[in-house]
């Protein structure tokens, strides 16, 4: 038997593995997919990824509800973990494809199981994403992906793009090693790795978004890209809006955690105060549960004069639990006599309507980077609600005009002094925080994302 004919059978089996490998591949993007019928219009697709709660994801939703409304269709591909936006589920050109959720037993605070369930949590994370971006959705012109987290969405973005000949845009939020940073330590080598592999990464993507000007130059200087930055402000959508009085007591008394108070509120003896949070590590409620301690103090002795106050936080997260057992410990100790604090997870609209029935906003974001932004002040500043909030990062600036829009503060004293002043003093000093909140809420989500994103996607 001749050399040739001993390998011919290996080469043919090679030949058909190779065969239905290529076969098997996800379908790659042709503009003809995208090709108008008669007499209508190109219809660009999009598929939006989020390796993260959509519901608890509002700038995505943004993105998909933008791309429809200009014509185009979204593929939203995310957890579903909590209520979407309603006007996500009614659209017709919107499809969500939710990814498995995570088994229970690889959920893990401590450090020292996260780096061993940890690989295991990403390896399913790459087969969910590969079906899903790959299978089960149709091929795209674009692909838009939350970043963080990044690992791993970032690298199977970067395979499927290539395979499918999608373009990819990164939606920086922020840095995914800095907010791992957060648990490790910047020095930890885990942490180095994900900023290795964040910065490799993303250099081939076609274009980015970021949140601040601040965070564009940080790609630029310290990542090397040298693809398109677009800056793409966080801005409040026609969702938020000003409440008159009336609207403002029908909602309040409407609401479960305020309609007990609605009397005091009405006769203006108790502020209502608004926090929305994640209830992640890069909050530290205790700055404010302090403040309130101090606040309710001089209220009940050298300062009489001062209102009391309610607080209402929104939102989900992994915090919660240890911040609703730090209030009832202070309560049993009578040390917020004049401060009530409740928790609630709303709906879009009563969320909206409560920033619009507010007195004052509260925000303890402290940017793990120094240059994201949290988006909770500008639905305050849609809503006319003036903020107060951590001011101790670079790209604080940005987003809030001191005396003008807003108050900033880097201490428990600080948060307390700026709490007396603006509630027990001039109320001269709200107002003008007021009307600032308000000049800053008037440009509209629709207003950024058309003249940025919109022609981008070649949409506007």
């Amino acid at each position: 038997m001749s050399a040739l004919e001993q390998w011919l059978p290996a080469a043919v089996i090679l030949f058909t593995l190779i065969s239905l490998f290529l076969i098997l591949l996800p379908t790659p993007y042709g503009r003809d997919l995208d090709a108008p019928s008669a007499g209508s219009k190109r219809r660009v697709r999009v598929q939006i990824l989020v390796l993260g709660d959509i519901g608890r994801s509002p700038r995505m939703q943004y993105h998909a509800l933008s791309i429809a409304k200009h014509g185009g269709f979204v593929d939203l591909i995310g957890y579903c973990e909590s209520e979407l936006h309603p006007h996500i589920t009614s659209n017709s050109a919107i499809t969500v494809y939710p990814i498995s959720p995570i088994p229970n037993f690889l959920k893990t605070k401590s450090k020292r199981v996260f780096l061993v369930f940890g690989p295991s949590k990403v390896l399913i994370q790459i087969w969910s994403l590969w079906l899903i971006l790959g299978y089960r959705t149709g091929p795209a012109k674009w692909m838009l992906i939350q970043n963080p987290p990044s690992i791993p969405s970032l690298f199977v973005a970067q395979v499927i793009c290539f395979i499918r000949n999608t373009l990819l845009i990164v939606d920086w939020h922020n840095f995914g090693h800095s907010i791992l940073a957060l648990k490790f330590g910047n020095k930890h080598p885990l942490v180095q790795a994900s900023r290795l592999y964040e910065r490799t990464l993303s250099q081939s993507a076609t274009a980015h978004f970021t949140v601040t000007d601040a965070m564009g130059r940080v790609l630029n200087k310290d990542y090397g890209i040298t693809r398109p930055i677009m800056s793409l402000h966080d801005r409040p959508t026609s969702d938020f809006c000003l409440l008159n009085d009336s609207q403002r007591l029908k909602f309040l008394r409407r609401l479960e955690v305020t309609a007990p108070y609605i009397d005091e509120i009405e006769k203006g003896k108790l502020k209502l105060l608004v926090s929305s949070t994640s209830w992640t590590p890069d909050e530290d409620f205790s700055l404010l549960l302090e403040a309130l301690v101090k606040y309710s103090k001089l209220a009940m002795h050298s300062h009489p004069h001062l209102p009391g106050i309610i607080v209402i936080v929104t939102g989900k997260g992994p915090q919660k639990a240890d911040f609703l057992t730090k209030i009832a410990m202070l309560e049993a100790e009578d040390n917020l006599e004049m401060v009530a604090i409740k928790t609630a997870w709303l709906t879009i609209e009563d969320y909206a309507s409560l920033l619009g029935a507010a007195d004052l906003g509260i925000c303890l974001h402290m940017s793990s980077s120094g240059v994201d932004l949290p988006m909770k002040v500008v639905d305050m500043f849609g809503a006319g609600l003036p903020v107060v909030g951590w001011g101790q990062y670079t790209s604080w600036s940005e987003l809030v005009t001191e005396g003008v829009s807003g108050r900033g503060f880097g201490s428990v004293t600080e948060l307390e002094e700026i709490l007396v002043d603006l509630l027990g003093g001039d109320k001269s000093k709200m107002q003008i925080l007021k009307e600032g909140a308000i000049r800053e809420g008037k440009r509209k989500w629709d207003d950024e994302w058309d003249s940025v994103a919109g022609k981008l996607f070649e949409l506007c």
